[in-house]
């Protein structure tokens, strides 16, 4: 099953595992991990996305800041996306198969190929707006990271209904690529940012509560794919409010 996060054209997110779990999964009770085990994983998975967002931060500096560069990334934009989803899915339909060092750089050449993009749609941003986005989608990011983390509620259902919002923002999405509408693309956004923060409490949720690990079957690979899909929370959110609070160059 694939994930409408990593279709979105604004950005890239993923298959089978960050949006929802097969149904085969969803019939079988997860054992539940204990709290030390829950921390470690945790702490995994934060540690690989920091580490992904990092190369994604630096390959679109220098991408932003170089005019030959720019031109490319232009020019192979639709290749760009293609590549980027087609390693989304690689990595989300294949995890049961690949070994977790190869889903781990699959991740990072993800994240690196995302950074061009992003290189590009920033370079049409003032540098205050990427900085008032990039800071306000870390502090929305954070405390949605944080209650996800600490509540002791099932979030299952919300992030249900949130998947199935995504889907519904998508095709919204794709529709106002025709209609060029600058108030419809304004309240996409607002909904983008909604869904992306309630998104990322949910998947904190399910990858300390091991979910990932059951669907994996691998410690180290859950530990990829919660990095991989917390990653895409962020990119997601931080890109819905470019769009909401960005001045253009």
């Amino acid at each position: 099953m694939s994930d409408p996060r990593s279709t979105n054209p604004y950005t890239s997110q993923t298959s089978a595992v960050p949006g929802t779990l097969p149904a085969e999964q969803q019939l079988s009770a997860p054992a539940i991990p204990d709290a030390r085990t829950q921390q470690a994983f945790l702490t995994q998975a934060f540690i690989w996305m920091f580490v992904g967002l990092a190369v994604t931060a630096a390959i679109a500096y220098v991408v932003q800041s170089n005019e030959r560069l720019l031109e490319f990334a232009a020019n192979n934009l639709i290749v760009l996306i293609i590549a980027q989803i087609g390693l989304v899915f690689a990595i989300g339909l294949g995890i049961r198969r690949i070994s977790a060092t190869v889903a781990l750089g699959l991740f990072f050449v993800y994240a690196a190929s995302l950074g061009v993009t992003i290189g590009l749609i920033v370079s049409a941003y003032t540098q205050a707006s990427v900085v008032s986005a990039f800071v306000s989608s870390s502090a929305m990011f954070g405390a949605a990271a944080i209650y996800g983390h600490v509540t002791k509620r099932s979030l299952a259902r919300m992030g249900s209904l949130l998947f199935m919002a995504l889907i519904g923002l998508l095709v919204a999405m794709v529709i106002n690529l025709f209609l060029r509408s600058d108030a419809a693309s304004f309240v996409i956004s607002i909904i983008g940012v909604i869904i992306f923060t309630g998104l990322t409490a949910w998947d904190v949720q399910r990858i300390q509560n091991g979910q990932l690990q059951v669907y994996t079957g691998s410690v180290e690979k859950a530990a990829v794919m919660g990095a991989l899909t917390l990653y895409l929370d962020f990119i997601n959110l931080f890109l819905f409010l470019l769009r909401i609070f960005g001045g253009r160059n």
